[in-house]
């Protein structure tokens, strides 16, 4: 299939080449050009393969986060709850997926779990009042039909449900109101990168604890994923396919690259279950070892129901902790940040026009609805834009947003079948800490990657960045260790600090967001005309703004023409055109052509 579509873009008509463009540079043009825009409906077969591409991409970062987020809600030992939390999060996936690729931002950009909320949740539970009892972690001690035991992990869901809830509020009233615009003038790439690392490397201490069950399977399951997704992601195995020009043929099918997580998992779990079969690790649980077994989650997989259906409120009435709906609106205000970068990425990668303000006040916005929904249903965390998938979409250069739309009903149909959230259960313990070696170093690397932009030779550049990452492991590790220190006599205002304190994205973000907005330094040297800069040679020029970024279902067409309309913050304006202006060369581009300083026009290929 990957051949199929390489040979749909060779074998597109090009038009009369451009007099300042050479052909080396069209061909370049098409090798990066799209197969599929953001409106085009790939073939069927296509469409269903690649859904479930996307789907497996996100994957692994889904299901680690309601395996993490367990321990701290005392549910190590209670496989069957952590089986519905994984199908809850995968079904709030699918649905706000579908809310954002038809209301909010409109690109085919898949919705997933946040480690941005991650972080301060896990800080919030770990406080004194809700740390869990120590009866909790043994699992000869744990009943988990009893009413006591259940009352324990439903109080702590119940409080991060409501601070989810509250603080997804911020979230909607920002992206609706159009103040992201407004904010986005002061978060740069040093207020956005160490906050991104510091997700990645505030979790060191989860992903050692399951290192450490057995270091033989968890390096085992590294190097699969290392070797899958680094060495062998060009080479390709020969499948049968069909097409009517070439009928019954082999193509090349780039596995390795598709799914290097997924592979890494599959094997190391195959190795550990016959290691299990023939009683080679320790049946005793006090043993090092035992953890790797494939039986130590018990019959959850024949105690889970075939058909599950998650709904709001499933655990209880949520209830709200003022200290956790500050530590939550830290993450996501990160989580914003984050999401308005891969709107541009994304349209970039899919052929679509950069987004218009209406349309990212959107997708805030629907995330915002997301993270309420993820709140009401239980999942313990919010929603947000998945790199990973946008990133997908440069690999099989298809952009179409029907994909994605149906990667989101997939999505829903699998948090549906409770017997796939229990098998995912039954992971070993080691093989998941190997995959959070891999995954949690990639998003440390990504938080440093917003720095490509600035100027890393500066020093005031090196004294911002590394004294916000610096700080940002100090302080909340000693707070940690101290934290009767902090004593208002305020019950409120100490939880409050507590938290903030101790989520070191949250000081990482603030320190870079001062000190970046404080310290002279020329919008260069910060990275922010970098940001500024639009991507106007890999958009398809034939696709206009309105195609793409207006309302589903003519809803713009029902809405009154009149003067009104223009003020609400996320409505298309009537009469909105497809026209950018580059700071640099002042250069103005319109539908299907170009217009150079000097009054000549270079007519685009694409618009042929």
């Amino acid at each position: 299939m990957v051949l199929q579509m390489d040979e749909r873009v060779n074998d597109q008509p090009g038009g009369k080449e451009g007099k300042t463009c050479g052909s080396s540079c069209v061909a370049e043009k098409d090798r990066n050009k799209p197969t599929y825009c953001v409106t085009d409906v790939p073939p069927w077969y296509l469409c269903i393969f690649l859904a479930i591409q996307h789907y497996l991409t996100a994957f692994g970062g889904i299901i680690s986060i309601p395996l993490i987020l367990s321990e701290g809600l005392c549910l190590q030992h209670d496989s069957l709850v952590q089986s519905r939390l994984i199908n809850t999060i995968f079904f709030v996936c699918g649905l706000c997926t579908l809310m954002q690729v038809t209301f909010g931002v409109r690109l085919p950009i898949l919705q997933g779990g946040t480690f941005a909320l991650l972080t301060p949740a896990m800080a919030m539970l770990s406080m004194p009042e809700w740390k869990c009892p120590a009866w909790t972690q043994n699992a000869s001690l744990v009943n988990t039909s009893s009413p006591v035991f259940i009352e324990v992990w439903q109080t702590r869901m119940r409080t991060l449900q409501g601070s989810i809830m509250v603080a997804s509020l911020l979230q909607i009233l920002v992206g609706f109101s159009g103040l992201i615009g407004f904010l986005m003038r002061f978060i740069g790439p040093f207020t956005i990168a160490p906050t991104v690392s510091l997700i990645g490397l505030s979790l060191y201490d989860s992903a050692g604890a399951k290192l450490g069950s057995h270091w033989g399977i968890s390096a085992m399951t590294t190097v699969l994923i290392i070797l899958f997704s680094q060495y062998l992601r060009l080479i390709p195995i020969l499948v049968p396919a069909y097409s009517k020009a070439k009928k019954l043929h082999t193509s090349k099918f780039y596995i390795f690259q598709i799914m290097p997580i997924l592979l890494g998992i599959a094997i190391s779990w195959l190795v550990c279950y016959l290691l299990t079969v023939y009683d080679v690790l320790p049946s005793d649980p006090a043993k090092y070892g035992h953890l790797a077994r494939t039986d130590v989650k018990g019959n959850v997989v024949n105690e889970a129901p075939w058909l599950t259906f998650p709904y709001p409120g499933q655990w209880g009435m949520p209830t709200v902790n003022l200290a956790g709906v500050f530590g939550i609106m830290a993450g996501i205000i990160c989580s914003m940040a984050e999401s308005v970068g891969d709107y541009h990425t994304c349209a970039k990668l899919s052929g679509a026009p950069p987004p218009p303000k209406h349309a990212i006040n959107r997708g805030i916005g629907v995330e915002g609805l997301g993270c309420l929904l993820a709140g009401a249903f239980g999942t313990g965390n919010g929603t947000t834009s998945f790199s990973e998938n946008v990133a997908a979409l440069g690999i099989t250069k298809v952009g179409s947003r029907r994909v994605i739309l149906l990667s989101g009903v997939f999505m829903i149909l699998m948090g549906m079948l409770g017997k796939i959230g229990a098998i995912f259960v039954t992971i070993p313990t080691p093989v998941l800490g190997g995959m959070f070696l891999v995954m949690f170093g990639v998003i440390t690397a990504a938080g440093i990657s917003n720095l490509q932009s600035t100027d890393m030779n500066s020093s005031r550049n090196i004294f911002v960045f590394g004294f916000s990452i610096f700080t940002a492991l100090v302080i909340p590790n000693w707070i940690m260790k101290n934290p009767d220190f902090l004593k208002t006599g305020v019950k409120e205002v100490d939880q409050v600090v507590h938290i903030l304190l101790t989520t070191h994205m949250f000081v990482g973000g603030f320190l870079g967001f001062f000190l970046d907005n404080t310290v002279p330094g020329t919008k260069r040297e910060r990275g922010l005309l970098a940001r500024d800069e639009e991507h106007l040679e890999d958009s398809c020029n034939t696709l206009k703004t309105e195609e793409v970024y207006d309302c589903p279902f003519g809803i713009r067409f029902c809405m009154p023409s009149q003067s009104w309309v223009r003020y609400i913050p996320f409505c298309p304006q009537t009469g909105h055109r497809t026209q950018y202006k580059t700071e640099d060369n002042n250069m103005s581009y319109s539908q299907g052509g170009k217009q150079l300083p000097n009054g000549t026009e270079v007519i685009d290929d694409v618009a042929l």
